[in-house]
């Protein structure tokens, strides 16, 4: 069990002082999901919502682990994450279309298992 929280700590302290993606974009995809999570919960109701949400967020998760492992913990270039060392101190070129189309397709297949059933 100490191992999977020191795993998700050092996730999210990654996640917090990455440079693939600008801050202001950081604070608005929060922003983002809770409204669309809200929107969708008006549209469909609750149990449709818990599917969506469940659903995408278990999709974003793997999306999430396939990039963590094949980056070696984001230590290393992979597809679209390009990783540069210099002087010891590693640098991050922004996330490029690989990603985000994982991310539209995790959302469209959420919407779609969401509304079949």
């Amino acid at each position: 069990m100490k191992k999977i929280l020191s795993e998700i700590q050092y996730d999210a302290e990654f996640i917090k002082g990455h440079t693939l993606q600008p801050g202001w974009y950081k604070v608005l995809k929060v922003f983002l999901v809770l409204g669309m999570m809200g929107g969708y919960f008006v549209l469909f109701g609750g149990r449709k919502t818990l599917l969506f949400a469940g659903t995408f967020l278990a999709l974003s998760l793997l999306v999430h682990m396939v990039y963590r492992v094949n980056t070696r913990k984001f230590t290393r270039s992979w597809l679209d994450f390009m990783v540069t060392e210099k002087d010891g101190q590693l640098f991050y070129q922004q996330i490029g279309k690989f990603y985000y189309l994982a991310i539209l397709f995790n959302l469209f297949a959420a919407i779609l298992l969401s509304q079949l059933v």
